[in-house]
């Protein structure tokens, strides 16, 4: 079963760039789609990008689009989030996992091998 770890986040101004990686152990993350996650104190997880297991293929969710990049390394195991032009909404926990389910689904009940989590703090 793959584990994975995201690097450390950081605190950013509005407008910035942040880039996030995701490596994993226990497994290789070429065998599965990727997926980033979000989540803020008392919200539920939600779903951010995701990649197919060739890199052939991403998908965003609406907020992400034109600012965020999801791409990967399968050589060396690792997945990458870009985030571009930050803002304060941002500010959330971000999380990397495996791809479990249909390509489609992006319910994070769909995902396996929850990395720790890295705080993003993005100020004003």
């Amino acid at each position: 079963q793959v584990q994975l770890a995201e690097s450390a986040g950081g605190l950013v101004q509005a407008g910035g760039s942040l880039r996030l990686s995701c490596t994993a152990s226990g497994g290789r993350v070429h065998a599965y789609n990727m997926g980033w996650f979000r989540q803020v104190p008392g919200k539920e997880r939600v779903f951010v990008a995701a990649i197919r297991r060739s890199g052939s293929a991403t998908d965003y969710a609406d907020f992400a689009k034109g600012r965020f990049t999801i791409s990967r390394s399968n050589l060396v195991n690792t997945v990458y989030l870009q985030m571009t032009n930050l803002k304060p909404e941002d500010t959330a926990v971000y999380y990397c996992a495996a791809h479990s389910g249909l390509w489609s689904d992006r319910r994070a009940e769909s995902f396996h091998g929850w990395g720790q989590g890295t705080q993003v703090t993005v100020s004003t």
